[in-house]
């Protein structure tokens, strides 16, 4: 009976972490859509990327074995290390390059700070 019951509450963490994982992905998604520069570009998808596929990886992590899990937590850490690593430069290159920020121009939502 208590093993049913750890099994459905880990079963419930589990969509949630994808869920999770799923809704990050898609913001970073989006942001990498609207956002004007790439600066900006970088900095919503970094955070959304890592964030969500490290979701959806622990998600995996907690319905497999203990021997996959743990290759899963592993490639979790990589992805935490290589993937702001890997925007930090792309940024780098594109200062380096001479791309600009965009400038805030103001608009509606200048609140005449």
């Amino acid at each position: 009976m208590i093993a049913v019951w750890l099994e459905t509450i880990l079963d419930i963490i589990s969509i949630i972490c994808l869920a999770g994982g799923l809704f990050f992905l898609f913001v970073g998604t989006v942001g990498l859509l609207r956002f004007p520069d790439v600066y900006n570009r970088l900095h919503a998808t970094t955070k959304c990327d890592t964030l969500g596929a490290g979701l959806i990886l622990l998600s995996l992590a907690l319905q497999s074995t203990p021997a996959v899990g743990i290759r899963l937590a592993l490639l979790i850490i990589f992805i935490l290390i290589t993937n702001p690593t890997a925007a930090h430069v792309i940024a780098r290159a594109a200062f380096k390059t001479g791309t600009k920020p965009l400038e805030h121009r103001g608009g509606s939502d200048d609140r005449g700070a």
